[in-house]
């Protein structure tokens, strides 16, 4: 085992998955509930970008289920980031012989 080529394959996948990172926290992925009337946008950061609100699901009465609604389409957006971050990553070691988990 050459460790000297082992730490130069190290350092290239670390280039590599820094680049990906930057590539996907460009990205936006969008979640969509109540039947489209919240709408919720994230970054592959993970961060969310914006958060929009049909004035129809505004009801004074009832805000806990607009709570739940925007909670709910945030979870989604993020999700979505998240599942794409490691979907990259399965990408970027497959064949490498890594234990489950490990990325």
């Amino acid at each position: 085992m050459n460790i000297a080529k082992m730490m130069k394959q190290a350092q290239q996948m670390q280039k590599k998955m820094g680049e990906m990172q930057a590539e996907l926290a460009e990205k936006e992925f969008e979640s969509s509930v109540g039947g489209g009337k919240i709408t919720v946008v994230a970054n592959g950061g993970g961060e969310v970008l914006s958060i929009k609100i049909d004035p129809a699901v505004v009801d004074p009465d009832d805000v806990e289920m607009l709570e739940d609604l925007v909670l709910s389409g945030v979870k989604q957006a993020i999700d979505q980031s998240k599942a794409a971050m490691q979907e990259e990553m399965g990408k970027m070691t497959a064949g490498m012989g890594l234990p489950p988990g490990m990325f």
